[in-house]
């Protein structure tokens, strides 16, 4: 059986959007045939669902985000998102996420920088 030809998509991670035209929220250019276009699809609706799940738990008082779950599954949804687009992108995708250094810092807690002393905060 051939492989399917892949279509050029344009997605807007902030506004959930996949396009066969681009936009003024078309951050990033796939190529996709019709399995990724459905990871993708399935992609944006989980960090969909983790962002409004991490945005409500942000007002519950006196809990660091630092070993929140809603934040801890929200950092590994975005990782799973960008390291797709990362894949199925363009040139000019990847230069433009290889450039903003989004998918180092989320795989770094940060635990060695001043102020943790040597381990993270065990407030979960």
């Amino acid at each position: 059986m051939p492989e399917e030809e892949k279509q050029r998509y344009y997605v807007s991670v902030n506004h959930s959007l996949i396009q066969h035209e681009r936009s003024d929220s078309s951050e990033y250019e796939v190529l996709l045939d019709r399995d990724g276009l459905g990871r993708l699809q399935d992609l944006l609706k989980a960090h969909r669902e983790r962002e409004d799940e991490t945005f409500r738990r942000a007002f519950v008082p006196f809990k660091s985000a630092d070993h929140d779950q809603a934040a801890e599954q929200f950092d590994e949804q975005t990782v799973r998102l960008f390291s797709f687009l990362y894949e199925s992108g363009t040139e000019d995708t990847r230069r433009n996420i290889a450039g903003s250094g989004l998918l180092p810092k989320l795989k770094n807690t940060g635990y060695e920088d001043p102020g943790y002393d040597g381990g993270s905060p065990l407030n979960k």
